[in-house]
């Protein structure tokens, strides 16, 4: 499902732990890491489709997280000519997403990236707020950005506006056995 302006309609995933860490998760057999997303159904609200996505690439159902907020608006990112499937050349460019922000009210072990037949991820960690911002592929790092802005809010903050976070953890990857 594409719309007139060539945007395949999306949702994102921001996944929090309690100190405000971020999901990471590494595509299947590539060195490769975003944030979970994934494509709206016909008739599908982007609610369902973020909870559909959710169960299917990272195993959680909706008593492991509460919704903190989303965006108002769609994000919009364009795919370069040479990533896009050759028979979607022309009409296709890129997806426009709602992203969720997320807590993760169940625990790390509830995560299963063996959800289903076709796991989109092998491995997952935690990372500080900001650091996907940087580490994802070029042309979805600012869609990215504006979301992180956009979702800032909803996390508790300190002093200075930025999301509380304990830092000196290290980070903590998860391989998909887990």
């Amino acid at each position: 499902m594409i719309d007139k302006d060539g945007y395949r309609p999306n949702v994102g995933i921001v996944i929090c732990n309690a100190r405000n860490e971020v999901f990471w998760g590494k595509r299947v057999r590539q060195d490769s890491w975003q944030f979970p997303q994934g494509g709206i159904k016909h008739g599908e609200t982007p609610e369902l489709a973020m909870f559909r996505e959710l169960r299917e690439e990272v195993g959680l159902r909706p008593e492991h997280v509460r919704i903190l907020g989303r965006t108002r608006e769609w994000l919009r990112y364009d795919v370069p000519r040479e990533w896009v499937r050759r028979e979607w050349r022309g009409h296709y460019r890129g997806q426009k997403q709602i992203w969720f922000l997320l807590r993760l009210t169940g625990r790390d072990i509830d995560v299963s990236l063996r959800a289903t037949e076709h796991p989109e991820f092998d491995a997952w960690r935690w990372n500080e707020y900001w650091d996907p911002v940087k580490a994802v592929v070029e042309f979805k790092q600012e869609v990215y950005r504006l979301a992180l802005e956009e979702l800032e809010h909803f996390l508790q903050v300190d002093s200075h506006g930025r999301p509380r976070q304990h830092h000196g953890h290290g980070i903590r990857t998860h391989n998909g056995r887990c």
